[in-house]
């Protein structure tokens, strides 16, 4: 399984107060998008994200978002390693993802750009 890099979730009670550090620490313009009610920044690698309590405190049970090439072939060597599965694969906008529940109790999610495969 190849990693192609790990992107920092957080998240944040005002999401309009908290992009412009961030953009201006990542020197980027922010990608915004909403997913169901929870509203997300993504800014270099920060995940920002802001919403109701509830949802919130799932979402900060994933420690990072971890890019792979395939989420498929990142599924086989999870699995066959020990982790697993939660949530997926599925399919989102942008590509696909899944999230596991590595031996240690860690959870991460992983996604990968392959949109409509």
């Amino acid at each position: 399984m190849e990693i192609l890099g790990a992107t920092l979730r957080i998240c944040v009670d005002d999401l309009e107060a908290s992009v412009p550090f961030y953009e201006r620490l990542a020197g980027g313009q922010a990608l915004r998008f909403e997913r169901g009610s929870v509203s997300v920044a993504a800014v270099g690698c920060f995940l920002l994200m802001s919403g109701p309590p509830a949802e919130l405190d799932v979402l900060r049970k994933v420690a990072a978002t971890i890019a792979v090439k395939d989420v498929e072939e990142a599924h086989r060597v999870l699995t066959d390693s020990g982790a697993r599965i939660l949530v997926g694969p599925v399919t989102t906008p942008v590509g696909r993802n899944l999230i596991a529940l590595h031996p240690d109790g860690s959870v991460y999610e992983y996604v990968d750009r392959r949109a409509g495969e």
